[in-house]
């Protein structure tokens, strides 16, 4: 039943050409950053579903800043489905759209104690149950609080990198973009991909560059990587 819920979707026929370059450009991503990992900080499933939730349009620096007070009050899905909505909200406010964030949190926490013994499902039909939790949000959670790869993170930085480096031609579906890389990548490298796609996002390969850039993997790999003076798409 497991497997069956995490069955992958059918994915695009890719070369062998196109997987060995990419197969190339993930060795190299790993050479520069070696310890690929997630910046939400956690202890526990819970708290990363949690955090995953809050990180929507919001920075994971910012929610690092808000997840102590929230677990120290709430540490379980027992305790949070409980909590007063105006609390919740107050303790999520610096993340914006609390409102909507505070509802999701209570209701996830309510289905997780109703439906799931207060444990978090470790397959994505059961995850995308949740209040709040899209398959970007399943992706986290799996790969990163139990090391099942069903699919890829696609934020906007690997949004971004996907594009730069030709690995898809799709400029704004995230599901497409993540087909393409899933058809692309070795499946166990999935869930350090995002992460290592983001350090090289967030770091030399910009949105905004001022002038191109001379990070040896842009120059060897980026295709579309000419970034002076380039907007996100």
């Amino acid at each position: 039943m497991a497997k069956e819920k995490n069955k992958l979707p059918k994915l695009p026929r890719k070369s062998k050409k196109q997987k060995e370059r990419a197969l190339e450009i993930l060795n190299e991503l790993y050479k520069y950053y070696p310890n690929p990992h997630c910046e939400l900080n956690h202890r526990n499933p819970f708290e990363l579903l949690i955090a995953t939730i809050l990180s929507a349009q919001c920075t994971d620096v910012r929610v690092n800043k808000t997840t102590p007070d929230l677990f120290e009050t709430y540490p379980t899905p027992e305790m949070m489905k409980d909590a007063p909505l105006e609390e919740l909200e107050e303790l999520v406010r610096s993340t914006g759209f609390y409102r909507n964030k505070a509802k999701s949190l209570k209701e996830t926490s309510r289905i997780l104690v109703e439906e799931f013994d207060g444990e978090v499902p470790q397959n994505m039909k059961d995850l995308l149950k949740l209040r709040g939790a899209a398959r970007k949000t399943a992706n986290v959670v799996l790969g990163n609080a139990f090391g099942i790869n069903v699919g890829v993170v696609v934020d906007t930085h690997v949004k971004r990198f996907s594009n730069r480096f030709g690995l898809t031609k799709e400029k704004k579906n995230t599901n497409k973009i993540e087909k393409d890389l899933m058809a692309l990548f070795p499946r166990e490298s999935w869930t350090d991909l995002s992460h290592l796609m983001i350090h090289h996002g967030r770091g030399p390969c910009k949105a905004r560059i001022s002038e191109a850039p001379d990070h040896p993997l842009c120059k060897n790999y980026g295709v579309n990587c000419k970034c002076q003076n380039m907007r996100e798409e």
